[in-house]
């Protein structure tokens, strides 16, 4: 049953900015050490780190309550080259997905510059085999 969901849309040449006026305070403010190591495991990380930031948005949306009771970090995007990308709560995020009984977010990424783009649908797995 789906619960939520989320777009963003990111402009690449902003994020670029940023990440060039504060490298990594901005990285660290958004992303969690196991999601840097695969962002920067890649030639060219700019446009893979404007749609996780993209994704982040999208997936607060879906669960209903954008940047603020939340964080960006609070929300993990891991997905290596080729795998579907995977969602991780955690803190408000993560409480607030249980409050509205979602357990499971759907994440589709795209970026073709100078755009990046992210569409979340958080829901709720049903129980196999019960009423309903």
């Amino acid at each position: 049953m789906i619960v939520g969901t989320g777009v963003d849309l990111v402009s690449i040449p902003r994020i670029e900015r940023v990440y060039r006026r504060h490298a990594m305070r901005f990285l660290r403010r958004v992303f969690s050490t196991t999601e840097l190591a695969l962002l920067m495991a890649r030639p060219f990380p700019l446009p893979s780190i404007a749609a996780r930031f993209a994704a982040k948005e999208a997936v607060l949306k879906a669960i209903g309550c954008g940047i603020g009771p939340a964080s960006l970090r609070e929300v993990e995007i891991l997905a290596k080259r080729g795998q579907k990308p995977a969602v991780r709560l955690s803190g408000w995020a993560a409480r607030l997905a249980g409050e509205r009984g979602i357990n499971a977010v759907e994440l589709s990424m795209a970026h073709e510059s100078p755009f990046a783009c992210a569409v979340a649908i958080a829901y709720r797995k049903q129980e196999m085999g019960g009423e309903g």
